[in-house]
């Protein structure tokens, strides 16, 4: 017989969740970053490929540092 899984382990709901934090954490630095180069006083309100490269860096930057809390807090969570 075969064995059948009985829905998602908690390794599974973990991952995730941080999954979806990054993802999130990606998207708030992305459109933040934007929005500062579109509507920033002083700036020019054009959206070039350097705004959008930094966006897209500080995107990324947020989402690693979200995955990277919350993998902290999961191993802080397993040793008590």
């Amino acid at each position: 017989m075969t064995d059948q899984q009985q829905g998602p382990g908690p390794y599974r709901v973990g991952e995730a969740r941080r999954r979806r934090a990054g993802i999130g954490a990606f998207l708030v630095g992305f459109v933040a970053t934007l929005a500062f180069f579109g509507f920033f006083p002083g700036l020019p309100h054009v959206i070039d490929w350097g705004a959008i490269l930094a966006a897209l860096l500080v995107g990324g930057l947020a989402r690693w540092g979200c995955q990277t809390w919350m993998a902290r807090s999961a191993k802080k969570a397993e040793r008590t």
